[in-house]
Order: C-alpha cells, then structure tokens, then sequence
C-alpha cells in the first residue's frame, strides 16, 4: 500500500475569471477535471489512499469525487479553514491517514496545478532505495529564472534551493511531486502557515537530511494560466478533438486543434470549435465559431457567435491573456 496527499486548495489567482465558481484542480483538461487525471496517475503507481487536501470552494471536490471508489482508491477529505501554505497543508491533510507513529510508508505529495506524465513509481522506487527522507521529481527548462532552480550532486543528492535569479546555476527546477517519509512530516508544526519549498526543504538540506532528485524530462506543466490550460488540454487531447460519449455533435460542426467537449453538451449544425475547452452542459448554438476559448460550464451560446480568445459564461464574457 502507497499513501498520497493530494494539493487542491488553491485559489488560482491568474486563471481568474476560469476560477470564479471552479476550483482551479477542477477546471476540465480533455474532458475530465486536473484532479481526475492526477488521480488515475496515482492509481496507476501503486497509491490506494489518498487524501485531497482543499481550501478554496472545498465543497466542490466531495460531490465529484465521494470515497473514490469509483476510481478504485480510498478518497479522504482534509479542509484548511484558512490557508495554511503547502507545508501546513501537507500537515493538515496528513492527519486524516492516521498512520502509525512507527510508519515507514511513503507517502506522496502531489501539487494540485502541475500536470506530469513522468515514471511516478519509479521515483518511488528510488526513494525506497536510498532510504531517502524526501525524494523529488525534477525536471529540466530552457530557462530556469522563471522557477528558482535545484542542483544535485553526482549521486543525485540534492544541494541546495535556489530562489529565481538572473543566472541559474542549473535548469533543473522543482517539478512538484514529492516522496516523504513520514518523519518529515512530523517534523512540520501544526496549524501553522508552513512552505515546504521555502522552509522545509531548505532546512532539510542544511541539516544533512537525505534529500533526492529523481531527474525525468517527460511531459511536464505548470497550468497556472489559461494559455497552460488550453495548452495542456491540447496535449491529452492527443488529437484534433474529444468528445464526452454523454454529448451530442451535429453531423455538420467542425471541431479541431485538440478542441474538447465535456459531458452533456449540445453542439449544433455547422459549429466550428478549434483550440477550445468546452465544459459539461455547454450549449453551443447553431453556426457559432469558437476559437481557443474556454466555455464554462452550463453556457448557453446563442447561434452565429463567434468567440475568441475568450472565457465565456452565462453572466460573464471576459478576454483571456493568451
């Protein structure tokens, strides 16, 4: 058995308006909320219960996901009455595993806005085999000042954490998936405002603790930004477009650029969709033109529209920053 906490409570301040009435892990990506995908992921590594560490509109998550049975995983619930930064919140939900104070199980930490396809049971794996005390997944970009930045030794220890700079000294950043061991966990005060990028980690490197990098550059994305969302939704997408099997697309719409449509939406005659996410219920009127655009749920599009570069609801019409 292989235990995960999973990071959901963020606001996602730049994808606002995406993120009015929907939490930014449940924004959709190829049809299926950000959270989903992570979860299949973890299912898939070998992790059987996981706790969803929420904050903002935390009564989102519960409807969707219940016990997670459904996704063959045990789905538990932690709730940040007021943020408590990740550490804290890694803290908080942490409590909910109720695992023994003897426990050497790891456990896996997932952010929330990150979407990777990297080998995540090999950097469990890893982890095991060093007997490490925190294993990271690290990734390499063409430009590291964006991101601070984390050099390892020849044995893939990790040296330092470097906070955004002019230089770096390397491009391998922190891509946002941890293994702990317990103990580190322990070691976070509770109910208390805690980064683990900015003081856990750094602390534990100073101490001499075993703090690894497990270094994979597979497809990797920060979805902070509406272009990131469409971007990564593109790449699930794999194709010119998906549809929900609930949904109904006129013979005559053309849907393309990795476009994809959610559960129980209407797409009608002659609609051309490209780049775009249309979320659950969306009507989509007939000779309408939606070009990288994100369609809320439940809107209703009035024929011959033509929206672009746009979030669009029934009560808002906003120009995303592409």
């Amino acid at each position: 058995m292989t235990v995960g906490i999973l990071l959901v409570g963020g606001m996602g301040t730049r994808l606002m308006p995406l993120t009015r009435d929907t939490p930014k892990p449940m924004l959709p990506l190829a049809g299926l909320p950000v959270t989903e995908h992570q979860l299949i992921t973890a299912k898939k590594a070998g992790v059987t219960t996981i706790v969803l560490a929420t904050s903002y509109l935390s009564e989102v998550f519960t409807p969707y996901f219940g016990d997670g049975s459904q996704w063959g995983l045990d789905i538990r619930y932690a709730v940040e009455q007021t943020p408590l930064g990740t550490g804290g919140a890694i803290k908080n939900a942490a409590e909910v595993l109720n695992l023994s104070a003897s426990s050497d199980e790891p456990i896996v930490i997932f952010n929330g806005d990150v979407l990777s396809s990297h080998n995540l049971s090999k950097q469990i794996q890893e982890h095991v085999a060093h007997n490490a005390d925190v294993t990271l997944h690290l990734t390499h970009v063409d430009d590291a000042r964006a991101y601070g930045c984390v050099p390892v030794d020849e044995n893939g220890r990790v040296t330092a954490f470097l906070e955004k700079m002019d230089n770096p000294i390397t491009n391998t950043i922190n891509a946002g998936s941890y293994v702990f061991h317990p103990s580190v966990i322990d070691a976070i005060a509770a109910n208390t405002v805690v980064s683990v990028e900015r003081d856990v980690f750094p602390a534990l490197v100073a101490a001499g603790k075993k703090i690894y990098g497990y270094v994979e550059d597979s497809y990797w994305l920060d979805i902070g930004t509406p272009r990131a969302l469409l971007a990564g939704s593109k790449h699930l997408v794999g194709g010119e477009f998906k549809v929900h099997p609930t949904s109904k697309v006129e013979a005559s719409a053309v849907l393309q650029d990795g476009s994809s449509v959610g559960q129980d939406c209407t797409v009608r005659e002659n609609v051309l969709i490209s780049g775009s996410i249309i979320s659950a219920g969306a009507d989509i009127g007939k000779g309408s033109e939606i070009r990288n655009s994100f369609i809320a749920p439940g809107s209703l599009i009035a024929a011959n529209s033509k929206i672009v570069d746009s979030y669009y609801s029934n009560e808002l019409i906003s120009p995303l920053n592409l």
